[in-house]
Formats: C-alpha cells, sequence, structure tokens
C-alpha cells in the first residue's frame, strides 16, 4: 500500500489531489482542522499553525505510516493574509511562518526517516514564490522560504530514491482565493483573465500536476509552472 499524506485537504487545491491519489489507488490522509469530504480519506485533526497540534499529530502520524516504505508527502496548507513591508507586525508574520514554513519543516523532518525510494516530497507554492505583488508581503516570505526549503532538500536526499519537486499554481478558483479578493466576482474575473486562456485554473488541474509530479522523479528539484501561462506584469 502507498500513502499520501496531503496537510490542507479540506478544500481547494487539497481536497482535489485528496480525489486523484485516491482514484489513483493510494490510501489518502489529510491533515488539517477540517475534514475532507472525500470518501474514504482518513483525517487527522491539526492546527499546523500551533505547535503542539502539529506534535501530537506527528505521533499518530507515524503510527498510521508504520510499516510504509513509499510515502508522497504534499505541504498544500497554506495562511495568506494582506499586509505589507511597512505594515507586517511580528505576530502576524510568525503565524503565517509557522503554517507555511515550520510545519512543513517539522512534517517532512519527522517523516524522512520512514520514506523509501519512490517516495517524494511535494509543495505547494506559488505564482509569488519566484516574484512578488503588494500587500502580500508575509505570504511571498513564506512562498520563497517554501522554494528554498524544496531545493535544500534535493540536495540533502541525493542517493536516497527520495525525489521534491515544487508546483506553482497560478489564479485558481479556490476558498483562499476568493476569501483574499474578498470574493468580488469583477476581481475574480480579472485576474482570471491575466492568462492566455482568459479563465481561473480549476483545483482538479493542479491535482493533476501533483499527481504526475509524485510518479516521475526525473522532476527532482524542480519547479513546475502550472498557470495557463500567466501574462508577466
Amino acid at each position: 500500500m502507498t500513502i499520501a499524506i496531503i496537510t490542507g485537504a479540506s478544500v481547494g487545491i487539497g481536497r482535489a489531489t485528496a480525489q486523484a491519489f485516491q482514484q489513483g489507488g493510494y490510501e489518502v490522509v489529510n491533515l488539517s482542522r477540517r475534514i475532507c469530504e472525500v470518501p474514504g480519506v482518513h483525517n487527522l485533526t491539526c492546527d499546523l499553525a500551533e505547535p503542539d497540534s502539529v506534535s501530537e499529530v506527528i505521533d499518530a502520524l507515524l503510527s498510521h505510516v508504520h510499516g510504509l516504505s513509499e510515502i508522497c508527502l504534499i505541504h498544500n496548507a497554506s495562511q495568506m493574509r494582506k499586509d505589507s513591508a511597512d505594515d507586517c507586525p511580528d505576530g502576524n508574520l510568525r503565524a503565517v511562518l509557522e503554517t507555511n514554513v515550520l510545519a512543513v519543516n517539522r512534517l517532512t523532518r519527522a517523516l524522512l526517516p520512514g520514506m523509501g525510494p519512490g517516495s517524494s516530497v511535494l509543495y505547494v507554492g506559488s505564482t509569488l514564490s519566484e516574484k512578488a505583488v503588494p500587500n502580500s508581503f508575509s505570504y511571498v516570505t513564506s512562498k520563497h522560504a517554501q522554494l528554498g526549503m524544496m531545493r535544500a532538500t534535493c540536495q540533502d536526499l541525493m542517493g536516497s530514491g527520495i525525489h521534491t519537486a515544487m508546483v506553482c499554481p497560478g489564479f485558481t478558483d479556490t476558498e483562499m482565493l476568493r476569501n483574499h479578493l474578498g470574493s468580488d466576482e469583477t476581481v475574480l474575473q480579472q485576474v482570471g483573465a491575466m492568462n492566455s486562456f482568459g479563465r481561473l485554473i480549476e483545483p482538479e488541474e493542479i491535482a493533476g500536476v501533483l499527481y504526475w509530479a509524485h510518479r516521475n522523479p526525473v522532476m527532482n528539484g524542480a519547479v513546475l509552472h502550472a498557470n495557463l501561462g500567466q501574462r508577466e506584469a
């Protein structure tokens, strides 16, 4: 039995990814505060912003994966806030980094010893992993950090048979994007028009890229731009 462990699989890209892996014959575990309603997914309740909650779920997770060697760990969950370089209190930045960086580090570090050849560590990044826009200071900072983690992890795991990659979606029709844009349909249409297909990306499209990335270790250390040909500002 092979297993996919996905953070934030209760909604959006995470939920679509849970469904894709389950349809591919994988056991799927969701780590999030809310349950994933895809039938058959095993839910471990966890608040990734709280170190104690992460520590507790790691104990349960290690028991769940004991004896399995092919593991796909997908770091999907993220916090996204509206802030800027001149208006981002330390506490706000720390909260975003807890979810987007430190929880990623804790989970990877805990699972790597039991991951065998054929396993992968995948990151759901963003266009903002490599560039920036105004008023997304903490999110941009954390996504740049995730990209560095992916590349460093690739180097540190040389020869292990474990591969890593980052999938960077463009504007995807998710709860997080809608909340960030205030669920303004006009604005959503405007951002959807910022690629060569003139629409928002569907979560299922990103899920398909993640499924493919796990099954193709030739992409080790790669950044996969899944953005429909996003227009450069």
